[in-house]
């Protein structure tokens, strides 16, 4: 075919590029000895071209992964960024992209950030992250089914090497029909034996973050503070509760689905609330007057056109990859003396809710609930407060010192296993995977 396809194509592109390869397969990775960047298929050297010279969302990858899905049809990928801590673990989002770029932008840039909150929680996980790129035919519920079987098979062939989870777009039922047809999933529902909706927990977390950058501040607790939440979500309607707990005086929040603005109103009725139902691309809730802006929803909304717009001395939310370029727009808000608490350091609870999952569920675990308590060393709060230190001696920002501290301690090899997740990898590559 040749190298005639490039990642400004529709996502389609990609599927009849896979089609007409063969087995249905490709995979990218970058040669543990060269460095060299490579890909399974000539007709995909083009976008692998791309994706190598790309110094935003690329950081030497251990490797990328594509199927087409035997009932669906849909194109499922897992990204691994490293795997020294272990396995890359992290959740698998389904969700719509214009262009190959943007779908696979999302997977690079997801997996890395997974990596950095696994080793900050001081889990024994590397960073991954899957993406099934949503189309738009078939009964929504009856073809959700044939999905995420097909995503549990994608995990089976991938021998473990990344481990899936509940993310953007995915729901409890949709892992329960991963669950059948892999074992290398956590998030399980709760009648499997498994932890479960993560959102309580993840909403906790991103809390408890907010509280240790106030102090940090010196701007006091939440009680009488103003919440301004873009996204209304599960995360954020269990957020709302504890927020109410703290005794904020007034929250604002905005989501472009009527249901989610429906429930939050309905649930959480008096008091000084404004919901809001907006439009795709509304980003007017970041210029509300606030103590907290909380970016709740989608990625990339903290960015140069957002930024000077925000009227909030502190950012900290429980959205993925909220800055668009990480280096500039945490430099925008650190010269406009805004505190941005990087996602990645406040949004763990998610992943640290379901990712020991085969060593036991049961309410109330310390090693769970410690997370949130004060006085652990790789717990939220204290994470939070040593990188605001290490930024207020270097004068970097808050993002640089957690992505620099995260950084080393994904370097720290697995107690036991060390780089497994490298040579699984490797296995798959010369096994012929990508041939069938």
């Amino acid at each position: 075919m040749g190298s005639m396809l490039d990642w400004n194509e529709p996502v389609d592109s990609f599927i009849d590029a896979m089609k007409k390869s063969g087995p249905r397969r490709a995979w990218f990775m970058t040669d543990p000895e060269s460095g060299e960047y490579r890909t399974s298929h000539p007709a995909f050297d083009g976008v692998a071209g791309r994706i190598a010279g790309d110094e935003r969302d690329y950081h030497a990858h251990e490797g990328s992964f594509f199927e087409i899905g035997k009932e669906s049809g849909y194109l499922l990928s897992a990204h691994i960024h490293k795997t020294v801590r272990g396995q890359a673990a992290g959740g698998v989002r389904f969700w719509t992209y214009d262009t190959i770029e943007s779908f696979i932008r999302d997977g690079l840039r997801l997996s890395r950030g997974m990596g950095h909150k696994n080793a900050l929680a001081g889990l024994w996980w590397g960073g991954g992250k899957g993406v099934i790129a949503r189309r738009r035919n078939g009964s929504e519920s009856e073809l959700r089914k044939h999905v995420y079987r097909d995503y549990g098979r994608f995990m089976s062939g991938l021998c473990g090497c990344y481990i899936t989870a509940e993310d953007a777009g995915t729901r409890p039922e949709d892992m329960a029909n991963v669950y059948r047809t892999t074992r290398y999933t956590t998030c399980i529902p709760s009648e499997f034996g498994g932890s479960g909706n993560p959102s309580i927990l993840t909403a906790r977390g991103v809390v408890v973050a907010m509280e240790a950058a106030l102090e940090a501040l010196g701007m006091g607790t939440l009680e009488g503070k103003t919440i301004a939440m873009q996204g209304l979500g599960n995360v954020s309607y269990y957020m709302v509760g504890y927020l109410r707990e703290r005794r904020v005086r007034r929250i604002v929040g905005a989501d472009i689905d009527a249901d989610a603005v429906a429930r939050v109103r309905a649930d959480y009725a008096g008091g000084e609330f404004d919901w809001r139902e907006v439009n795709a691309g509304d980003n007017s809730i970041f210029e509300e007057a606030c103590d907290v802006l909380a970016p709740n929803a989608v990625g990339a909304t903290l960015n140069a056109a957002t930024i000077p717009e925000i009227r909030a001395a502190l950012v900290c939310g429980a959205a993925n990859n909220q800055l668009e370029d990480p280096a500039r727009d945490a430099r925008a808000m650190q010269e406009r003396g805004i505190l941005y608490v990087p996602d990645f350091l406040a949004n763990r609870m998610g992943i640290v809710n379901c990712a020991n999952e085969q060593y036991g569920v049961f309410d109330g675990d310390a090693a769970i609930e410690s997370h949130l308590d004060r006085a652990r060393p790789t717990g939220i709060w204290r994470r939070c407060i040593e990188v605001f230190e290490r930024a207020k001696r270097s004068g970097r920002t808050p993002a640089e010192e957690a992505e620099a501290l995260a950084e080393e301690l994904s370097d720290e090899a697995h107690p036991i296993w060390g780089h497994r997740g490298r040579i699984i990898i490797g296995h798959l590559v010369t096994a012929g995977w990508a041939e069938g």
